[in-house]
């Protein structure tokens, strides 16, 4: 990884983009288990009986999901913490 790029001022899909494949290279599950637990539609989910079961398959399953739950226009006003956390985890784990 670059030391010149900050992370946090790529477009917001570039950067869940790259933290996505970081975290499917590594295989990653609890990457993408971390992220829909605090995603607004697992909160209301879980007070309807709902649970993570539905993306527990594989990890190219969870990427599926996260790419529809994550993208721009659907996490609104917790976009900063989302971007953070995808930030943090390219920091953290991406290889040069």
């Amino acid at each position: 990884m670059s030391e010149d790029i900050v992370l946090e001022d790529l477009p917001y899909d570039e950067l869940r983009d790259r933290a996505f494949a970081v975290a499917e290279s590594r295989r990653d599950l609890g990457f993408f288990v971390d992220l829909f637990n605090h995603a607004p539609a697992m909160h209301d989910a879980s007070t309807e009986g709902g649970d993570l079961g539905a993306i527990g398959g594989s990890v190219i399953e969870a990427v599926r999901a996260a790419r529809q739950a994550f993208g721009e226009d659907a996490v609104g006003d917790l976009e900063p913490l989302f971007r953070a956390r995808f930030a943090t985890y390219v920091r953290e784990h991406e290889t040069s």
